[in-house]
């Protein structure tokens, strides 16, 4: 734990993630995590019977129990209590969760579910009623609520529950994401969906910053009187934290601000959240997220668009054959990580003498594709190592720059996850996106970027 300064304000922020919640405090002035503390739900949480931190289960449902969300959420106030941080500078509280999960509720105060589990990202279980969604209103939802109609969203999960369910849909009151429902058992009070994290529902019209009646009403009866307010301004909304939360060292009555989803979060924890700098995080996915100065949606339909957390609006994009698909690459071609993200492109050429590759291995998002392995425009058999690795990571970085032009172009791209410590993948970056490239890691970055949008409420 840092030492911190007398005149220091503090504010705490929440990262609800798939696999835990993690805590950390936040200096707005010295730009710094003072404290931390983290919840593994299913090392610390073993009874919910959840290690990977959903529920076992076939096929393509994927549902978690609110209940561990919360007691995960209280485990992680506790612990960092416990670590000897006194939680009483704390000055206001922000935060995220994972996005697209759907919690269902009878009652708030006292807490009571109308829905024993709740679906997450992960859930594509509702292919038939995003058929309807599409046949209904087309390319309207794509303009409007920033994406086509999306398996793993939120308004097709609701939409399937009500018609699966329609008893314990109608005991319903109110249905929150993961990321409003935990600010709201924060103040023991509705807090409101942020554009950021709404905007991954196919619910909300994003440029009139409302939620749109004829998709809700189509998607199950009576959903938008079930639904919270939805707001763009996140400091303007904040409410004060419910008494309950003295016994963890929390002082009764600080703001604390609507909770976003953990991309947008994200966006503002690596200080991206003004438009003219990117973020591409390499990880198991590769994702692009940017802000943007107006609203417009990718005519290719692929990209996302949410709210922007700091105001506006951003834009993400996801390649699922990420990491993984360079380290199966890496793999069949019986080389270390030093000759793939050194060797490699030291003995090649920049642009590769136009030889591309693209590795599909699972189903891609960027753009919608089949899973067949490799394509090349060369003879890929016949080819060096290092000119196949080149072709893969300039292929990969080629397509993420055509399915991201719509957004605009970039000055700078902070680079972040394991793959960002390959100068070659950097270099191939900047040269691709005619853009100044810099790694970061900024840990916790989407708590990080919830503690930020506390210290705003603060302002």
């Amino acid at each position: 734990m840092m030492t911190i300064g007398e005149g220091a304000k503090i504010t705490l922020g929440v990262d609800s993630s798939t696999q835990g919640v993690k805590a950390v405090a936040w200096d707005a002035a010295a730009g710094a995590v003072v404290a931390s503390a983290a919840v593994n739900y299913g090392r610390d949480l073993p009874g919910y019977g959840s290690p990977d931190g959903f529920l076992p289960a076939e096929g393509s449902v994927r549902r978690a129990d609110p209940r561990m969300w919360v007691e995960g959420l209280e485990l992680a106030l506790a612990r960092l209590r416990d670590s000897g941080f006194p939680m009483d500078r704390v000055a206001a509280v922000g935060g995220d969760a994972q996005q697209h999960a759907t919690v269902y509720l009878e009652s708030l105060d006292p807490l009571v579910f109308s829905r024993a589990t709740s679906p997450i990202w992960m859930d594509s279980s509702t292919k038939d009623e995003c058929a309807a969604l599409d046949a209904k209103f087309g390319s309207r939802l794509q303009t409007e609520t920033g994406s086509p109609a999306i398996e793993r969203f939120a308004g097709p999960q609701i939409m399937k529950f009500a018609r699966e369910e329609p008893a314990a849909y109608a005991r319903t009151r109110r249905i929150h994401l993961l990321s409003s429902f935990l600010a709201s058992y924060l103040t023991g009070s509705d807090m409101p969906v942020d554009t950021g994290d709404g905007a991954g529902m196919n619910l909300l019209d994003l440029g009139r910053g409302c939620w749109d009646e004829e998709i809700c009403e189509f998607a199950a009866p009576g959903l938008s009187a079930r639904l919270p307010r939805c707001t763009g301004r996140i400091a303007a909304a904040a409410a004060p934290l419910s008494a309950r939360f003295a016994k963890f060292g929390l002082k009764p009555g600080i703001p604390v601000v609507p909770f976003t989803g953990d991309n947008p979060a994200s966006l503002v924890g690596c200080f991206a959240e003004r438009p003219g700098t990117a973020v591409i995080s390499l990880g198991t996915s590769d994702v692009f997220f940017a802000a943007m100065e107006k609203f417009h949606t990718d005519p290719g339909g692929c990209g996302h668009v949410f709210g922007n957390p700091a105001g506006g609006f951003m834009s993400l994009a996801c390649f699922k054959n990420g990491s993984l698909a360079r380290d199966r690459v890496r793999a069949e071609l019986g080389v270390d990580w030093k000759f793939f993200d050194e060797t490699a492109f030291a003995a090649t050429e920049r642009g590769n003498g136009g030889k591309r590759a693209f590795p599909y291995f699972e189903e891609e998002i960027t753009p919608k594709h089949a899973a067949t392995g490799i394509e090349a425009n060369f003879d890929w058999p016949a080819s060096p190592a290092e000119v196949k690795i080149r072709a893969v990571v300039e292929g990969q970085i080629a397509n993420m720059r055509e399915r991201t032009r719509w957004i605009g172009d970039f000055a700078e791209i902070k680079v972040t996850g394991g793959a960002s410590r390959s100068r070659g993948i950097r270099e191939a970056i900047a040269d691709i996106f005619g853009a100044k490239v810099a790694a970061i890691d900024v840990a916790d970055s989407a708590a990080v970027g919830g503690a930020r949008l506390a210290a705003a409420a603060l302002v």
